[in-house]
C-alpha cells in the first residue's frame, strides 16, 4: 500500500552498487569451475590469469565499453587533411584507443601465452560486448594462424612477430576483408585482381564489409589476374614509415557503413588500386585456408563470445529481479520469473560448456582442421578431424542464434528498463549478438555445408555413426532418434530444389541440427557436473 509522495524516495543505488562491484571471474563460480574441469593439469596457472584480468575486464576495461558505446563517438571518417592530401583517417574515441592498446598488451597470441590463458581472457573480454576490441582480437587470431602455418618471406615473418610478440612495445591488430559487393559469404565468386608486377604483388578492385578497418594489416582474398582460383593475401595498411604520414598502401576507404550493432567498430568499403599485398600459403589454396584457419578460428570464437555475452547478460538480469519488487513482491518470487531465469541461466551454462570441450578437443588435432577424404591419416584421427569441422559450425549458428534469445528474454526481466541504452549493457550486447549470427557465414550457408560435408564423408563415415561418436554417453534412446532421422534427411540427394519434399527437408534438417548441437552441448554440461 502506498500514499502519494512529491518526492518519490525509490533509487536503484543497491542495484547498481552491487553491479559496480561484480568480477567477471572471482565472483563467478560456474566459469571457475568450467575451468578446473576442461583445462586439465593448467588450470591452476589459467585460473591465476584469469583472476589477474577478471581486475581489469571487469572494471576499468567495462567502464570504457560502456562510455564509449554512446552514438555521438561512433568512429567517423576524415578522408583528406588540410592541405588536401587523401588521409583516409578513422576517427575514433582517445579511451577506444587506449582501450585497445591495453587489450592487444596482454599478448593474447604470443608463444608465450598458453591457448587455455588465452581463452579465459578472451571470454572474459568479451563480456563488455564489442567495443572495438572483440573482432579485432578474433581477426588478429585468424593472421596469426594463417601466418603461423605460411610466412617464409622477411615481410610476413615480420608481420608475424609484429602481430605475435609486438614491436617495441606495441602490437599489431589483424584484419580480414573476404566479401564483396556480388558474393558475401560466397568467397570462390570474388574478383578483386591480384597482379605480379615485377615480382610484386598489387591489388586492383573493391571489397564491401571490411571490419576493423582501423587494422594494421589485413587478409585479403583475391584472384590472380587470369585464374578461377581464390588466393590468400596480407596486405599492410601502411608500408614502411608512412603510417604516420598517413600515406596508405594503395587503396581508399570509400566509406564507413552504418550498421546495426558493434557500432564502436569500423565496417567499411574499401578500394584497391595497386595495394602491396604478400601471398600466404599456395595461390590455388585460398579458399581451403580461409574455411581451414581462417574462419576456424573465428567461428569458434563465435561460440565463445556468445556464450560470454549471455552470461553477463543473464547475471544481471537475475540480480535486477532479486532487487526490484512489483506487486508487492520481489520479481523473482513470481514462478513464471524464476521459471524463466531457470531456463535462461541453463542455456547459457550449456553454452559455456560446450564452447570450452569443442575448444578442448580442438587443442587434441594435431595440425588443425586438414582434408578428412583424401588424407591418409588413419580412419579414427580423420574422423575425428571432421567432427571438431562439423562441430565448429555447428556452435557458431546455434550458439550465435541462442545468444540473440536469451539477451532478448534477459532485457524483458528489467521491464522498460530493458531497452533503455543509458541503463544497462543489455541492448548494447543484443545488438552485437545480432551481428555474430551473421559474421562468418549466415545459418542457411552453414547448414547447406554441414549437410553436404556430411554427405561427401558418407562412405567413410556414416551419419549415424557420426551422431553416435558426438554424443557417446548420452542417453541411448536420444542417440537413437537422432541417428535415424540424420540417416534419412542425408540421404535427401540436395537442398538446392524448391519441391516440397526438399523444402520439408530444410526444415527438419534446420530444427534438427539445433536440438543435436544442444544435445552435445548438455552433455558437455552434464560432464562437467558429475566430475
Amino acid at each position: 500500500m502506498s500514499f502519494a509522495d512529491r518526492n518519490n524516495p525509490y533509487t536503484f543505488n543497491e542495484f547498481l552498487a552491487w553491479r559496480r562491484s561484480v568480477d567477471y571471474y572471482a565472483d563467478d563460480p560456474f566459469i571457475q569451475r568450467v575451468v578446473r574441469h576442461f583445462t586439465g593439469e593448467s588450470w591452476q596457472q589459467v585460473d591465476a590469469e584469469a583472476l589477474a584480468v577478471s581486475r581489469k575486464a571487469s572494471f576499468r576495461w567495462r567502464d570504457i565499453a560502456d562510455r564509449i558505446a554512446r552514438p555521438e563517438l561512433r568512429p567517423f571518417m576524415l578522408h583528406y587533411d588540410g592541405h588536401h592530401n587523401r588521409i583516409d583517417r578513422i576517427c575514433r574515441p582517445r579511451e577506444t584507443e587506449v582501450l585497445e592498446k591495453e587489450v592487444f598488451s596482454e599478448a593474447l597470441f604470443s608463444d608465450k601465452t598458453p591457448p587455455w590463458v588465452k581463452l579465459i581472457k578472451m571470454f572474459l573480454i568479451y563480456q563488455n560486448g564489442e567495443s572495438c576490441v572483440a573482432c579485432p582480437m578474433t581477426c588478429t587470431e585468424g593472421l596469426v594462424m594463417l601466418l603461423d602455418k605460411y610466412a617464409d618471406t622477411p615481410e610476413t615473418r615480420e608481420i608475424l612477430r609484429h602481430c605475435r610478440e609486438g614491436l617495441n612495445g606495441e602490437f599489431a591488430i589483424g584484419a580480414q576483408y573476404l566479401s564483396e559487393i556480388q558474393g558475401g559469404s560466397d568467397v570462390p565468386s570474388n574478383v578483386l585482381e591480384a597482379v605480379c608486377e615485377n615480382g610484386v604483388w598489387k591489388l586492383y578492385g573493391t571489397k564491401f564489409f571490411c571490419s576493423a578497418t582501423h587494422a594494421d594489416y589485413a587478409v585479403v582474398t583475391a584472384k590472380p589476374i587470369g585464374s578461377e582460383k581464390v588466393a590468400l593475401f596480407i596486405v599492410p595498411s601502411w608500408l614502411a614509415d608512412n603510417k604516420e604520414k598517413e600515406i596508405r598502401n594503395g587503396y581508399t576507404i570509400d566509406r564507413i557503413k552504418w550498421k546495426m550493432g558493434t557500432s564502436e567498430l569500423t565496417t567499411a568499403e574499401l578500394t584497391y588500386n595497386g595495394a602491396i599485398a604478400y601471398p600466404a600459403g599456395p595461390l590455388e589454396k585460398g579458399v581451403a585456408n580461409v574455411v581451414g584457419i581462417v574462419l576456424t578460428h573465428s567461428r569458434l570464437t563465435v561460440g565463445l563470445s556468445a556464450a560470454a555475452f549471455m552470461t553477463r547478460a543473464v547475471r544481471e538480469a537475475a540480480k535486477y529481479t532479486s532487487f526490484r519488487q512489483a506487486f508487492g513482491l520481489r520479481i523473482d518470487q513470481f514462478p513464471l520469473v524464476a521459471v524463466e531465469l531457470e531456463r535462461l541461466t541453463q542455456i547459457t551454462r550449456r553454452t559455456t560448456a560446450g564452447a570450452f570441450r569443442l575448444y578442448r578437443d580442438f587443442l587434441k588435432l594435431d595440425g588443425g582442421l586438414k582434408g578428412g577424404r583424401d588424407s591418409d591419416e588413419p580412419l579414427s584421427v580423420r574422423r575425428k578431424r571432421f567432427q571438431i569441422r562439423e562441430l565448429v559450425m555447428l556452435q557458431k549458428i546455434t550458439a550465435s542464434w541462442d545468444c540473440t534469445d536469451v539477451i532478448r528474454e534477459a532485457m524483458s526481466l528489467f521491464g522498460g528498463h530493458g531497452v533503455m541504452e543509458d541503463f544497462s549493457s543489455l541492448p548494447r550486447l543484443y545488438r552485437d549478438s545480432a551481428i555474430n549470427e551473421l559474421w562468418e557465414g549466415p545459418r542457411n550457408v552453414l547448414l547447406t555445408q554441414i549437410h553436404r560435408d556430411l554427405q561427401q564423408a558418407a562412405v567413410w563415415y556414416r551419419p549415424e555413426a557420426f551422431v553416435a561418436d558426438i554424443l557417446e554417453g548420452c542417453d541411448q534412446a536420444e542417440i537413437n532418434t537422432l541417428s535415424e532421422e540424420i540417416r534419412e534427411l542425408i540421404a535427401h540427394p540436395h537442398l538446392f530444389a524448391l519441391d516440397d519434399k526438399t523444402i520439408d527437408v530444410c526444415r527438419r534438417w534446420d530444427a534438427f541440427c539445433g536440438r543435436f548441437f544442444h544435445a552435445y552441448q548438455d552433455l558437455a554440461l552434464s560432464d562437467l557436473i558429475i566430475s
